[in-house]
């Protein structure tokens, strides 16, 4: 049996990941565990970059404490592109030999949500103050408010760490 670690407790994050290894390597069962691992960036990431790193570290922090076949980190963040404001996450995963990066889609922000950010606040609770809603972040997240359900968090997160884990399935291609 495979073992994953992943870079946090959160259940959204452990589920997504454990769900997409699972299916790319056709498991039906592998053993996937969320520890505290700190991103080294704001609790609330504002940038691409930012993100990215934050992902990165919490995937090292977890090769240096533990041992496993596969390490994932999934962070999460915003940033203020050309057409307005987006909330995206970054995947990292590796293993012993190898680290790929992965992106979700981005999701627009209003800009109320963005100016909130802006001013310190984080993702997960303007969204609960907004929507009147309890630890979202750890549910459906912003995703799922601002698409009353049809796309998720840990659904956008899932997709997002099935892309990541190709270079693993098709490394003869990825690593020429």
């Amino acid at each position: 049996m495979i073992k994953i670690v992943v870079g946090s407790k959160n259940p959204v994050k452990i589920n997504a990941a454990k769900s997409a290894i699972c299916d790319m390597l056709a498991l039906e069962e592998v053993e996937c565990v969320g520890v505290n691992a700190p991103s080294k960036v704001a609790e609330q990431p504002m940038t691409s970059p930012e993100t990215q790193l934050g992902a990165i570290n919490r995937v090292k922090y977890c090769q240096q404490h533990s041992q496993a076949d596969f390490y994932v980190a999934i962070e999460g963040g915003v940033d203020q592109f050309e057409y307005g404001p987006a909330t995206f996450a970054f995947v990292v995963i590796a293993n012993q030999k190898h680290m790929f990066i992965g992106r979700s889609c981005n999701l627009p922000l209003p800009p109320v949500i963005y100016q909130a950010l802006q001013n310190g606040e984080e993702l997960g609770h303007v969204m609960d103050r907004l929507f009147n809603t309890n630890n979202i972040k750890q549910k459906g997240g912003a995703i799922g408010l601002l698409t009353n359900g049809l796309a998720t968090r840990e659904s956008v997160y899932r997709q997002a760490t099935l892309l990541a884990m190709a270079p693993f399935i098709h490394a003869d291609l990825y690593l020429q």
